[in-house]
């Protein structure tokens, strides 16, 4: 709880600090990275760095603890900070590290603004830093004592399969022949690679595969420089997803982290539940089919997934798989071009989708995408607490001005 006359001094500069947070992260980023180049070549993802989206994401994260600070005294926003403490341990960071981090920030902080920065506001702002510090550091400590501690396995390439003209499922085994970590359906990887600059790379794959087997599974889409970033940066080619689609094949080894993130399946047997992604989004939901199917799951599940094409759907035999294994599965396919019997053509709308009463939904695709099917669920009578999301890359969603994000 913050105490109450650093509470008045947030409430009193959280406009003004709101307002430069944007460009306070932008020279955290920048002295952080002048002080420790090696974070940015080994840990911090320089494609996200190039188009702002990090600094985007911590700024939200920032104000949006803040915020909540100030609007719930005595209430930790538990989804916002277990999100963010899933993320922080599949990369490996230790507690050490964030002394730094309040370091860097307070001076950019300062930088920015000015005079404005009295001992008063700076004590009160390094209080919130620690609040929220300390409970990620307790959440990432329980997580690497459930998972072994941090740090990285070398797995080797069994098979590799062309999903789609973009997108490519590697499976792998331990190098060392030891037992398999069984997972969570809907969690997530990091694997390093090794660039051609000698930079060790992270980037986090959703595992689509079924929680039990003794390999590791993940598809990784290729990404292309279409587009911009958050600040209207253009977004470069993705390092790491096209050096493993022309460089990684059977026999490759590459180093992974054990198995992190809070989108998990946490629903009764007779829940209702809906699944709804769409691109590359399906890869969490996959695993989330194949362990319901695997499970004889009895309850109502609906499978909503929007694609470009069907030759575009990645894991499309999979989807409908496992689906069909489903005694109460209902699925709505969405293409944009050449949708089949059955299936819609244009951009995913429940209109005319059943959605039943305790429903507990799963979304996992671009943002706004998952802004508009939230909306929807709500509108059909979906509580706000039991629609949950991911989001593949930096977490937007708090940055974008929402203070009730959809977990």
């Amino acid at each position: 709880m913050l105490s109450e006359p650093s509470a008045a001094t947030v409430r009193a500069t959280l406009p003004v600090v709101g307002a430069a947070i944007g460009e306070i992260t932008e020279r955290f980023y920048a002295r952080l990275f002048a002080a420790h180049p090696d974070l940015l070549r080994d840990l911090f993802n320089r494609g996200n760095q190039a188009t702002g989206t990090q600094r985007q994401a911590l700024a939200g994260s920032i104000a949006g603890f803040a915020a909540h600070l100030l609007d719930h005294p005595g209430r930790r926003p538990d989804a916002l900070l277990g999100r963010i403490a899933h993320k922080h341990a599949s990369l490996g960071i230790a507690p050490e590290q964030y002394p730094v981090v309040r370091e860097h920030l307070f001076a950019a902080l300062a930088e920015v603004l000015g005079e404005a920065v009295t001992p008063e506001v700076a004590a009160a702002w390094d209080e919130v830093y620690w609040l929220m510090a300390n409970a990620l550091i307790a959440i990432e400590k329980r997580l690497y004592e459930r998972g072994g501690g941090p740090g990285e396995r070398e797995w080797e390439v069994v098979e590799r399969v062309r999903e789609t003209a973009d997108v490519v499922t590697f499976r792998l085994r331990p190098v060392d022949g030891g037992p398999v970590t069984r997972f969570r359906a809907g969690q997530y990887v990091s694997v390093r690679v090794t660039l051609p600059d000698g930079a060790r790379q992270l980037r986090q794959y959703s595992l689509s595969g079924a929680p039990g087997e003794n390999l590791r599974q993940f598809s990784v889409k290729r990404v292309t420089g279409s587009g911009s970033g958050g600040d209207g940066a253009p977004a470069p080619d993705g390092e790491v997803s096209n050096h493993l689609h022309a460089h990684v094949h059977p026999g490759d080894v590459l180093k992974l982290s054990e198995p992190y993130g809070d989108l998990v399946l946490d629903a009764g047997p007779d829940t209702p539940l809906l699944l709804a992604s769409a691109g590359i989004g399906v890869t969490p939901l996959i695993a989330m089919l194949a362990d319901l199917a695997a499970a004889g799951h009895p309850g109502p599940v609906t499978v909503v997934h929007g694609d470009r094409s069907p030759a575009d759907h990645a894991l499309r035999a999979d989807h409908q798989s496992y689906a069909g294994k489903l005694p109460g599965a209902a699925v709505h396919l969405f293409y944009e071009r050449d949708a089949g019997p059955g299936e819609h053509t244009g951009l995913v709308d429940l209109a005319g989708v059943d959605v039943r009463p305790g429903t507990r939904a799963y979304l996992c695709g671009p943002l706004p995408f998952m802004r508009a099917v939230r909306t929807q669920l709500i509108g059909k009578g979906v509580a706000p607490a039991d629609v949950h999301y991911e989001v593949f890359g930096p977490d937007l969603w708090p940055a974008a001005g929402s203070r009730e994000p959809a977990v």
